[in-house]
């Protein structure tokens, strides 16, 4: 995105080449981190508040990839990865999308103690409510 922003604001011809690649690694990236995240969830209890948050953290993680991968595509496409529309906006819902689902990630590890606590609190309550911080037990 800043790459883009970069090309957008100069109309050097470097900035776009560099938004592809970065694009391009991005995207491989996430599918390897993608094999880690869904081996992770599995091991969640079932019920949880955990299990759900990290369904909609992995789903959200997924469209994310997607969106990236439509813009390196479209890209790809074009002469000298110029970017399009198409391909500026994928790029951008895709960062603020993945702004949400770290969010959650972060609620997965900091809140819900997944992956860090065997005392793992996979029930306890979001962050954003107004109840304790402290972890629930399961």
């Amino acid at each position: 995105m800043i790459f883009d922003i970069l090309y957008l604001i100069t109309d050097r011809a470097g900035f776009q080449i560099s938004a592809a690649y970065t694009i391009g690694a991005g995207v491989i990236g996430g599918l390897v981190a993608a094999v880690f995240g869904f081996t992770d969830w599995r091991g969640i209890p079932a019920g949880t508040r955990a299990k759900r948050v990290g369904a909609i953290h992995g789903i959200g993680n997924v469209v994310v990839v997607l969106l990236f991968a439509v813009s390196w595509l479209v890209r790809a496409s074009a002469v000298n990865w110029e970017p399009s529309v198409l391909a500026l906006v994928c790029s951008f819902a895709g960062i603020i999308l993945s702004g949400m689902t770290a969010w959650l990630g972060g609620e997965l590890v900091e809140r819900l103690g997944i992956g860090v606590s065997d005392d793992a609190g996979v029930n306890a309550s979001s962050s954003l409510s107004r109840r304790p911080t402290g972890r629930a037990r399961a």
